[in-house]
């Protein structure tokens, strides 16, 4: 399965996606406007099935192909318009035309070689299909506020982020401008996340959710957007506390899956670490939530600006001073002091020093105790800035809630490195 999954055939397949998102970005907009006959799943199959006409063209070296679907589609919409305005119904069939074409473009891109590319593309023009009442409602219960968010998130990740040079300057060559803006590009990605899933899921569930999504792609990002709302607005407070400590603790099962697929070796030492601290954590929040008393649904207060992009600028400039300060602190120590590189580069960032000591592990250069060890150090720094961040943005209401799940959890750490890492 691996081996099918990692065909070069599926190499392009980011193109499609961001072929995907542009359709449903001009689809959201198109969907809340009652004339429209093209809405969120028409003009996102219509970019799906543009891109893969663009890349018939350039596998059968005919440009005009490219022509063709552009002809195709205005005749679509023509139609559409024509029987529409003929005999009058709720849904003239774009839709479903859009869904033949992409079928026979499909079936031509299986024909070229790309089968298995083909296949997943498939199962995504299906869940679009299947999904036509969530999605135009989920469509039409945003505000234009919303929408303005939204296409700010889109300057912020999609035009400002790749001009950006991708190397370093400054002291240690640390500060890398794309890397930094990068967080700016998740902060406010996590907080516009944020807030549409608290709205269309509800307080409990979306709370939960934004959890862990948070913890999958960035907590440090996830605690800074949640802390600010809770300072703003103490009916956040609940909802802030469950996001940043479920966020917390899903990066441990994070960490867990990826030592396995980078260093199976390091897996059976590091996962029942990880699993005592990840244990450690969601009881001490379950006792915490026992002295709240008898659970309440989880208030949705007004926020002001969804990307919080002014918080994501301000946590930037932090981001990179920790980050000269992590590459001064590396350069002082040397590179021998596994643990105290650990330590300082930890406590902005645990992806990297995590895959650093997995790949050390691989080199022979650490055992599987050593790495796993070198690994619940970062993640205990990391989590030492996160509580610092919490305590600054958030206030010392939200440090109370926060700071007993997240302790048990570095500590629940410390005693499975003394149990399972020697």
């Amino acid at each position: 399965m691996s081996d099918w999954l990692a065909g070069q055939e599926l190499e392009p397949l980011p193109q499609y996606l961001t072929a995907l998102a542009i359709g449903l970005l001009i689809g959201l907009e198109r969907e809340r406007n009652p004339t429209a006959k093209a809405g969120l799943r028409t003009c996102a199959l219509v970019a799906l099935a543009g891109a893969i006409s663009a890349a018939l063209a350039g596998a059968f070296d005919a440009p005009a192909l490219i022509a063709v679907g552009a002809g195709a589609v205005a005749l679509m919409v023509i139609a559409a318009y024509h029987e529409h305005d003929a005999q009058p119904e709720p849904d003239p069939g774009t839709t479903t035309v859009a869904a033949v074409i992409v079928c026979y473009l499909l079936g031509a891109l299986a024909l070229s070689g790309q089968a298995r590319l083909a296949v997943v593309l498939a199962i995504l023009a299906t869940v679009l299909l299947y999904f036509k009442a969530e999605l135009g409602g989920a469509a039409r219960r945003l505000e234009r506020r919303d929408l303005v968010s939204i296409l700010q998130f889109a300057v912020v990740a999609f035009v400002v982020l790749p001009l950006l040079p991708d190397r370093g300057y400054g002291p240690y060559a640390a500060l890398n401008p794309r890397h930094i803006w990068l967080m700016v590009a998740l902060i406010s990605g996590v907080s516009l996340a944020g807030y549409v899933a608290l709205r269309l899921a509800g307080g409990v569930r979306g709370a939960m959710l934004l959890g862990l999504l948070g913890g999958l792609v960035s907590s440090t990002a996830t605690t800074l957007a949640y802390s600010r709302h809770a300072r703003s607005e103490s009916a956040f407070l609940r909802i802030s506390e469950t996001v940043i400590v479920t966020a917390n603790l899903v990066l441990l099962v994070r960490l867990a899956v990826v030592a396995a697929l980078v260093a199976p070796g390091v897996f059976p030492v590091l996962a029942p670490v990880l699993a005592t601290a990840l244990a450690a954590g969601a009881a001490a929040e379950a006792l915490r939530r026992r002295g709240d008393g008898k659970p309440r649904e989880l208030a949705l207060p007004p926020v002001g600006n969804p990307t919080e992009l002014r918080a994501a600028l301000s946590f930037a400039l932090l981001y990179a001073l920790v980050l000269v300060v992590a590459a001064w602190l590396a350069d002082l120590w040397g590179s021998k002091g596994v643990y105290a590189v650990s330590l300082a580069s930890g406590l902005v960032d645990v992806d990297a020093i995590t895959l650093t000591n997995l790949r050390l592990y691989g080199m022979r250069q650490l055992s599987a105790a050593q790495a796993s060890t070198a690994i619940v150090v970062a993640v205990s720094a990391n989590a030492a800035f996160k509580l610092g961040i919490v305590r600054t943005a958030g206030g010392r209401d939200l440090f109370h809630r926060c700071v007993g799940p997240i302790a048990a959890s570095v500590a629940g750490a410390g005693l499975g490195v003394a149990l399972f890492a020697r």
